[in-house]
């Protein structure tokens, strides 16, 4: 069996490929998370899980699968990336409250030239939340490492959000479900 690398250093999408059974190892080097001025939002993430591949690329076996992904949230057509601090973190979950927005996962799937690169996009629409709920959130969770500075997993996705349209764990970091019909196909 090829050796699946995941080139993420998220632990959320390390547990949904352990909920998954999926073996893999992880291998994770530091990459901008800048992207080129005028690519569509659904392109972004792509773009972003493409650099973290091609940055590990030359770190692992050529018969490696290298698996790599980037979140982003989107909020009236503006990416929303991770909060700097308390302050940014408080005033993200602010524009959120009330509100719909988008959360589109990029998937690259690289084995020596060949790409498969996928986003899968959901639909999330937060309950009004008062300023007591979002400090309170920030404080105990800080949610700095995170885009749009929530885990949904986590307190704020139990008590703040209202629904969901599309994959859950997409949300999480990773469409695990698809993720996984993707590697079937290449595993043979």
């Amino acid at each position: 069996m090829k050796k699946i690398i995941l080139a993420s250093g998220s632990p959320r999408r390390k547990q949904l490929l352990e909920w998954a059974e999926v073996p893999f190892e992880t291998v994770v080097k530091e990459t901008s998370e800048t992207f080129p001025a005028g690519l569509k939002v659904e392109e972004v993430a792509i773009y972003i899980a493409r650099q973290k591949a091609l940055a590990v690329l030359p770190l692992v076996s050529k018969d490696s699968i290298i698996l790599a992904a980037d979140t982003i949230v989107v909020l009236n057509e503006r990416i929303i990336g991770k909060p700097r601090d308390r302050q940014d973190a408080i005033s993200i979950l602010s524009a959120l409250s009330n509100h719909q927005h988008r959360v589109i996962t990029g998937v690259v799937i690289a084995q020596n030239k060949e790409e498969i690169s996928f986003s899968d996009s959901t639909d999330v629409y937060f309950h009004k939340l008062n300023s007591a709920q979002i400090e309170f959130y920030v404080d105990k969770y800080k949610p700095y490492d995170k885009a749009g500075a929530y885990a949904i997993q986590e307190w704020i996705g139990v008590v703040g959000i209202k629904s969901v349209k599309g994959d859950f764990y997409n949300v999480m970091g990773l469409p695990v479900s698809r993720v996984v019909k993707e590697l079937e196909k290449i595993k043979g």
